[in-house]
């Protein structure tokens, strides 16, 4: 059961800020350090020197994000809602060539176990929990929401939109440096906010992206009720409650993309007996033109767990000879995750044949083939893999099962910006 709750949302103040694009950003786990950088230098007002500072020696950019956000609303540079609301948002893009638009919501989710129809499906790293969890216990606000889908067979979205924001002057439009356009309207009519409750209650909710920060946001939750423990709480507290997009899995807005792998690893003189080896599991194919290999992976993906590999200006498909062997290798896993061809990646060609753990540090992840083949090309001890997308039926699949997904399994493109709204928690739950 998804329980929603309106909230008055913190944001940049039209009056102060006159081109919203300077302030903006994207999430910070999409955020590399060169995007970095640029963010801090395109204004000193961005939201990145909230969401994610830069590391300064004798400075704890923890309090700084702290500094500034309350900063910042202590100036009326950011402002406060007066009235709870949940917030229409539609996001217009461009994927290759065609423009689509996902519509979707923000609101409060409330935070539960999992039995509460709440399904994460990916595996979740330390490091970047312990720093998410830092940034939340100093400025006590969710800076940007999580990303979340359901099947809306009911039709929530589009009748919300098609009712109450169509006609209306959105309160938020602005364009970002992908030339991606967003819209936000309040819908803070307590009668339609509380339809929109009612509906979502029976609707099971999957965690497509954040799932670092629903996790955080948990354990913040319990620390906060350790501290408070002997008074009366109502579940109803700021902290009982995250910051949360939601859309449907309608495919003509939604676009799922593959996350590739980048391998360090000195082969030597070892890499043709490394394609050897793979040939006991993998029917290889090299294709020698780079179109040509993309297309034949992504056509073959279709109807096959099919893999692709590059090294030295070399592209190889990779054809799984026989699934019964995924049976074998993974007995303790449902079908569903069994047949993910990011687990035939890291279960056949990282353990079985390389010895290496599916999240070793040698591993980088990133959803653009290009930049992968550059790094390749510039270093003979890389090696780069790539996949097809996995689908919105995988993904709700593995997770029904009550299983996660790899990490760096999904890449929900695009992202929800961050600095549209905020959700800034009552000053009394305090946890340092």
């Amino acid at each position: 059961m998804a329980y929603l709750k309106p909230f008055k949302a913190v944001y940049y103040n039209p009056e102060k800020i006159s081109d919203l694009s300077q302030v903006v950003c994207p999430p910070y786990d999409v955020i590399s350090p060169e995007a970095q950088e640029r963010y801090s230098k395109l204004s000193p007002l961005n939201f990145v020197h909230i969401l994610f500072g830069k590391d300064t020696p004798g400075e704890d950019k923890y309090s700084r994000a702290e500094k500034y956000f309350k900063g910042w609303q202590k100036e009326k540079i950011m402002i406060q809602d007066r009235v709870p609301a949940m917030y229409f948002y539609s996001h217009q893009y461009m994927i290759r060539g065609e423009t689509r638009t996902r519509l979707g919501f923000i609101s409060l989710l409330r935070l539960h176990d999992n039995k509460s129809g709440i399904y994460r499906h990916e595996h979740t790293r330390l490091e970047p929990k312990e720093d998410r969890l830092r940034l939340l216990r100093q400025v006590k606000a969710n800076l940007s929401p999580i990303f979340a889908i359901f099947l809306d067979k009911k039709r929530i979205i589009q009748e919300v939109y098609r009712h109450y924001c169509l006609e209306k002057i959105p309160f938020i439009d602005v364009v970002d440096e992908e030339k991606s356009v967003h819209k936000l309207w309040r819908i803070d009519d307590p009668s339609v906010v509380a339809k929109v409750q009612e509906k979502m209650q029976g609707e099971d909710i999957f965690i497509a992206d954040g799932h670092h920060r629903y996790e955080v946001a948990c354990a913040y939750r319990d620390e906060v009720s350790a501290r408070m423990k002997g008074l009366t709480l109502t579940g109803e507290e700021d902290f009982n409650y995250l910051m949360a997009y939601f859309t449907n899995t309608d495919a003509r807005g939604l676009t799922i993309l593959p996350i590739h792998r980048l391998l360090k690893l000195d082969f030597s003189d070892r890499f043709e007996g490394f394609l050897r080896a793979l040939t006991e599991y993998f029917d290889l194919e090299e294709v020698k033109e780079r179109g040509r290999f993309f297309f034949l992976m992504e056509k073959g993906g279709r109807t096959e767990h099919l893999l692709g590999m590059y090294k030295e200006n070399r592209f190889w498909l990779l054809r799984l000879k026989n699934i019964k062997i995924l049976d074998k290798m993974m007995q303790d896993k449902p079908r569903e995750y069994r047949f993910l061809d990011v687990s035939i990646l890291n279960q056949i060609v990282f353990t079985q044949l390389l010895g290496l753990d599916a999240v070793n540090k040698s591993l980088y992840f990133s959803p653009h083939a290009e930049e992968l083949m550059r790094q390749v090309d510039g270093d003979p001890t890389l090696l780069a893999f790539f996949l097809n997308s996995v689908t919105i039926q995988q993904i709700v699949g593995v997770a029904l099962q009550g299983e996660r997904m790899p990490a760096k399994s999904t890449y929900f493109h695009p992202k929800v910006l961050s600095g549209l709204v905020m959700n800034k928690f009552n000053e009394e739950h305090t946890v340092r």
